[in-house]
């Protein structure tokens, strides 16, 4: 007879039970791949805890049998991927081209100084053939803003590539190239309006540098990895988390990701979200055999219907007007 406990229900999921709420996934229509923690930047903020010695990327096998799930499942839309700096993975161009063949669409979280890396120089022409949608990283449109928390010299270098991405269509009115810019708040604070700050982003940016994006998307620090560990240096973590907690929106559950969305992480492990990734909350089994990895898969429509996964982290994305990787919620 088994004497395991059932860990008890976090706050997040006792709240969602007093408004008689369940959570459950939907068709997958957004596949994150996590490809890897090696980057070329260590962002104080960095929920991946991702850097230039970090070892883990993704290889060739979980790369072949994604590759079988973008051409199979049937619902998928986009192939969303990230890391890391993604583009530094081996397997990155061979997914994409992958991706580009079955239609799908295809988002590269960039970091921008990436572009200007040694073996990257034709990088933004790559992205741009496959239509890919770039979303990255701008924390400020103040140099000293950015460099404070992603490195000396990384703003200038941002510059540098918005430019050649704006060269090549990107963020250009009926060019059909999509640039998003992301904001992260630098402390324990919750993000701005997205529509205000974005006017603010966009008058700055063309007025000092002449470059132009799509449209801003805001993200709020989760209180976990390197972000936690900079709260716990603060001694600001339980404000912090009391902050989310305060600030939830039950206007955000429907619109949040992981309701049309599943995170590969790079050894091929299902998850819910990204954040799930990273605190090692895989998906809830629900079946027998149980679908825990994607080689236990054909297709990802297998997943749909499946309970999530939930945590306290999850009130990061329900605080105010909620976040994803799309953004504000409501």
């Amino acid at each position: 007879m088994s004497t395991a406990l059932t860990p008890a229900p976090s706050r997040f999921e006792e709240t969602l039970d007093g408004l008689a709420i369940q959570l459950n996934r939907g068709p997958v229509r957004t596949l994150q791949l996590n490809v890897g923690k090696l980057c070329n930047q260590a962002c104080s903020h960095c929920h991946v805890d991702a850097g230039p010695k970090r070892p883990e990327l993704m290889g060739r096998e979980v790369a072949q049998k994604l590759a079988h799930l973008i051409e199979h499942s049937e619902a998928l839309r986009t192939v969303d991927f990230t890391g890391g700096a993604p583009e530094l993975n081996p397997h990155f161009r061979g997914l994409v081209e992958v991706a580009a063949k079955r239609g799908r669409q295809i988002l590269d979280r960039c970091n921008l100084s990436v572009l200007l890396e040694p073996g990257q120089e034709d990088l933004a022409q790559f992205l741009a053939d496959k239509r890919a949608k770039v979303v990255a990283s701008l924390p400020c449109y103040s140099a000293k803003n950015v460099d404070r928390q992603r490195g000396k010299g990384v703003f200038d270098k941002s510059i540098i590539a918005l430019r050649r991405l704006n060269a090549l269509g990107y963020g250009q009115p009926g060019s059909g190239l999509v640039l998003d810019l992301v904001y992260n708040p630098f402390g324990p604070s919750l993000p701005p309006s997205q529509a205000t700050l974005e006017v603010d982003y966009k008058r700055e940016l063309h007025q000092q540098f002449g470059i132009v994006f799509s449209r801003l998307i805001t993200i709020t620090n989760m209180p976990i990895a390197r972000f936690r560990k900079t709260l716990v240096n603060l001694g600001r973590l339980d404000e912090y988390q009391q902050l989310l907690v305060d600030a939830f929106n039950p206007r955000t559950l429907d619109g949040l990701m992981c309701r049309d969305q599943v995170s590969v992480g790079w050894q091929g492990e299902l998850y819910d979200c990204d954040f799930n990734q990273m605190l090692e909350l895989g998906v809830i089994p629900t079946s027998n055999p149980v679908k825990t990895t994607i080689f236990d898969l054909e297709t990802l429509d297998e997943l749909e219907g499946g309970p999530i996964a939930l945590a306290n982290h999850c009130f990061g994305c329900t605080a105010g007007c909620g976040s994803s990787c799309s953004g504000a919620i409501d």
